[in-house]
């Protein structure tokens, strides 16, 4: 009897339309509202918004024509040496004198430039074509240096001229007198391999040090010049250091590239 009174009570109202339906919390509205502004900032923001990137790359101070390797044109055994590290030669100024079996022979420069690196001393046995020094080419003291940054392969081709770099010099402790201030100047048009660094760079090591990751692209960068610091050249500080700057020297440049939109990065 029970149940056929609850069977005639649902006939009655089946669907119990008489009962009022919450088809959503207001607290669930308000959540979808802030969904859709958030979206609707995110699209604004992918089409009008910019993003800053960098690329970070080791490099060296040098000299723009770069150095060479000196190889000795005899063989022989070393008498005397004839010039000082980091002295100024002149082009066919002597370097070594040689006694070969022929009798003494001076081995001199090719070019005019400074004297970065002898390794041969009195006493050595050189052969024919054996590397006894490391000469930059440079006129004179007053030479403006420049940076040569070695960026990976792939993202050689990111760097336009003119684009603004950073650079932290390894002699010069940054949080005490900034960062060096230049400009990209050029930007290679290929990947170089360790032996065109080392012919520019006239170092071995420091040409297998830039390509250990494999083959860099080569961007020179310009500094900008400031008369009023003591090294001559424009840092994020407002002297610098207290001292000048020397070529060969390390380097780590940071490469401003220009502000893109986010939507770029999501079209091919």
């Amino acid at each position: 009897m029970q149940f056929r009174q609850q069977a005639l009570s649902k006939l009655r109202s089946p669907e119990e339309l008489d009962l009022p339906v919450r088809f959503a919390r207001p607290q669930g509205a308000l959540v979808l509202l802030v969904t859709v502004l958030v979206m609707a900032a995110a699209c604004l923001w992918a089409v009008n918004g910019s993003v800053a990137s960098t690329i970070d790359a080791p490099g060296i101070l040098t000299h723009a024509e770069g150095s060479y390797i000196l190889q000795s044109p005899v063989a022989g055994q070393v008498t005397g040496v004839l010039a000082q590290q980091g002295q100024l030669l002149a082009a066919d100024a002597p370097l070594l004198k040689v006694r070969t079996a022929q009798g003494d022979r001076t081995v001199r420069a090719i070019d005019a430039g400074r004297l970065t690196n002898l390794s041969a001393t009195i006493g050595s046995v050189l052969a024919t074509g054996a590397n006894v020094a490391s000469i930059e080419r440079a006129g004179g003291r007053e030479d403006p240096l420049v940076v040569m940054l070695y960026v990976p392969g792939d993202s050689g081709a990111d760097v336009p001229v003119g684009a603004r770099v950073d650079l932290t010099v390894q002699s010069v402790p940054a949080e005490r007198y900034g960062v060096l201030r230049g400009t990209v100047a050029a930007v290679g048009r290929a990947p170089q391999t360790r032996e065109q660094i080392a012919a520019f760079l006239g170092d071995d090591q420091l040409a297998e040090q830039f390509s250990q990751h494999g083959r860099p692209v080569g961007v020179l960068v310009r500094l900008e010049r400031r008369t009023a610091t003591k090294s001559g050249y424009r840092w994020s500080s407002a002297d610098g250091p207290p001292f000048a700057l020397g070529s060969m020297i390390p380097a780590t440049g940071t490469v401003h590239l220009a502000d893109r939109r986010p939507l770029d990065w999501l079209l091919p």
